[in-house]
């Protein structure tokens, strides 16, 4: 227990440079981080919603309409499917969270059942008197609920990123909500007009039936198509459109979205780019319809209506609309980050002052310092020596949570700040251990050497299980707590690891050179 190898001791001297170097910049403040010498790390902790201020957003997912769209795409393939067995229907349309279809001729239900089976996996067909429903099973519609959000939360991190703020902390809450928390936050209604947009692009070509046919046939419309608003600011002499309901590519198949200038025009546009498969697909469907209109929808409203004039093989594209820069460069924020599986509803909106994360930022402070002075008073008092060798490795350990922290890019809460609190309180307990079982191996006769050999080698195994234990804990705060819980039980693991590296590492390898160098004939301890 008291050999140490060189190797050993240039390792520990080592982790404990490179946690000083990550903790530095903290000290220094993010303004004055960067007069650092390049080959010095820069990275500070981040500081939480309630020590830095913020905006708290609780977002609803809207998963009714995510079914909707689904039972409409199942109305779709119903009708397709029955078209293909040249099979006659009535009543196609949907009911609940069902598509329901009468099938006219009662000797071809069973054909019809056949072919609506096939449709989609996890759906459940009810036949009874020729009326026909198909929903989802229990298990579907619960993954296509989980999808819904889980998608949602990947959207929202895409276009909050996008916007710069660090750290935010995006997480679902009970069924069908979301929890936004933007520290630092400088512009929240930026954030929440895009968080507002769906942002679901999807292109579909113009049915031949215009406005003015549509008016005269008492707003008739003929199947598989439906009315559209007009949301072009280049056209407004149309004031709705007449599309089809079939989408022929969607904004899913987009590669890259960017704001340009139009110097012809004189316009900010967005230009986009397809997939591979995307712009193949585009590119057969410009060379098929040539002289037809394909109407650009962006949230169920037309912005563009082109005529296709040639095949546009390239599988790249312009939006025009008579943007200004900041509106070209948030659409093409939208649609690089991809679309919404369903609106989302701003359900609780809360903003944090910095003054108060200031003020528990100084308390903090206060807490650890008097903590600190307290826990190393006591050390010195009751271990004389050894105690000071435990307080400095102390010090150290709290430059390496620190600096561990900055490394990782942690968030540091106001819970957090108590969990390195109490760190200061624990980071002491092994060598109070240790200390305690060295003194009864004194009483008990042994020499200096053979007490502190015995006193590491039989603590050594209660160290162990009791922070291990703790860290179990603080591994299951973190895997199934909340934000603020979550930022407690980092810092608390954080603090264990370091905690014990300094205490069996640190002060016993302080320990063992200071032993090797003086030959005491006792311990002052």
């Amino acid at each position: 227990m008291l050999h140490f190898p060189v190797w050993k001791i240039l390792a520990a001297v080592t982790l404990c440079v490179v946690g000083l170097i990550f903790a530095l910049p903290n000290f220094l403040g993010k303004n004055h981080a960067g007069l650092l010498p390049d080959w010095l790390a820069e990275q500070t902790v981040n500081l939480g919603l309630d020590l830095q201020g913020g905006s708290h957003l609780l977002l609803e997912v809207g998963l009714k309409e995510v079914i909707r769209e689904r039972v409409d795409g199942i109305i779709d393939a119903m009708r397709v499917a029955l078209r293909d067995e040249k099979i006659g229907y009535t009543g196609l349309g949907p009911k609940g969270q069902k598509a329901v279809v009468e099938i006219r001729d009662p000797a071809q239900i069973a054909q019809a059942r056949a072919a609506l089976q096939e449709i989609e996996q996890g759906l459940e067909l009810v036949e009874q008197d020729g009326v026909i429903e198909i929903g989802f099973s229990p298990e579907a519609l619960r993954e296509v609920k989980t999808a819904a959000i889980q998608q949602s939360i990947e959207v929202i991190r895409r276009r909050i990123d996008e916007t710069g703020t660090r750290e935010p902390a995006i997480q679902r809450q009970g069924e069908d909500r979301i929890v936004v928390q933007l520290p630092g936050l400088r512009d929240p209604e930026r954030v929440k007009s895009l968080l507002g947009r769906t942002a679901k692009l999807t292109l579909h070509f113009l049915d031949d039936t215009t406005p003015a046919l549509y008016e005269e046939r008492g707003k008739i419309l003929p199947p598989g198509a439906m009315v559209v608003p007009n949301d072009d600011p280049n056209n407004q002499e149309e004031p709705y459109y007449i599309v089809r309901k079939r989408v022929e590519i969607s904004g899913d198949r987009l590669k890259s979205a960017a704001p340009t200038f139009d110097q012809t025009s004189g316009q900010y546009v967005v230009s986009f780019a397809f997939d591979s498969i995307g712009a193949k697909k585009f590119g057969k469907i410009t060379q098929d319809n040539v002289g037809k209109r394909l109407a650009i929808l962006l949230d169920d409203a037309v912005i563009s209506a082109p005529r296709i004039l040639q095949a546009i093989l390239g599988g790249n594209g312009i939006i025009t609309g008579r943007f200004t820069a900041d509106e070209a460069n948030d659409l093409a924020l939208l649609l690089q980050a991809g679309a919404l599986p369903a609106p989302l509803t701003i359900l609780e909106e809360r903003s944090v002052g910095p003054s108060l994360g200031a003020d528990s930022i100084a308390a903090g402070q206060i807490a650890c310092i008097i903590g600190f002075i307290l826990v190393v008073i006591f050390m010195a008092v009751i271990y004389g020596f050894f105690g000071l060798l435990a307080d400095i490795a102390l010090i150290l350990n709290l430059f390496l949570i620190l600096g561990a922290m900055s490394a990782l890019q942690a968030t540091l809460t106001l819970p957090g700040i108590a969990g390195i609190v109490l760190t200061v309180g624990m980071a002491v307990d092994a060598n109070v251990l240790i200390f305690e079982r060295i003194r009864e191996e004194i009483r008990s006769g042994r020499t200096p050497i053979n007490a502190v050999e015995s006193g590491y080698k039989q603590a050594l195994k209660t160290i162990i299980d009791a922070n291990v234990t703790t860290l179990i804990a603080a591994v299951l705060l973190y895997g199934f707590g909340s934000g603020p819980v979550k930022g407690f039980a980092v810092t608390l693991s954080l603090g264990i690891i370091t905690s014990m590296f300094t205490a069996i590492m640190i002060t016993r390898m302080m320990v063992v050179l200071w032993l090797k160098r003086a030959r005491p004939s006792a311990i002052p301890i």
